[in-house]
């Protein structure tokens, strides 16, 4: 089973970002903002990380910079979940190591899709 840390301060968010990827067969872990998720991936490295872009703490882009500079046996796929649409916000995330984008508000079909495209769906 692909395992998904969903990193969002929003407990709305992960609650509905955990029902979807429960019903694509994900394990599901959750973290409040980048310095728990930070935590988490340091004890169990997801394939795969659902992270928004502001959040109190440490917000996304600074948890991934610290991702990628880490030296983990294993990188996670990174798909950015934000309201951040615009295309410097993109370019941004995609060259601090993300590799996908997926904008809020999202639906199944639409994270399923982005999975697909960094290969853990």
């Amino acid at each position: 089973m692909k395992s998904c840390l969903v990193v969002d301060d929003s407990k709305v968010i992960r609650k509905v970002a955990r029902h979807i990827l429960e019903t694509l067969d994900f394990s599901v872990e959750e973290a409040e903002d980048g310095r728990q998720a930070l935590d988490r991936c340091a004890a169990q490295m997801p394939d795969v990380v659902l992270l928004d872009w502001n959040m109190p703490v440490m917000g996304g882009m600074e948890f991934l910079r610290n991702l990628r500079q880490q030296d983990f046996d294993t990188q996670p796929k990174v798909v950015f979940c934000t309201t951040e649409n615009d295309v410097a916000h993109i370019r941004a995330a995609l060259d601090a190591g993300a590799d996908e984008f997926v904008m809020k508000p999202f639906d199944r079909e639409t994270l399923e899709s982005k999975l697909q495209i960094v290969g853990v769906a």
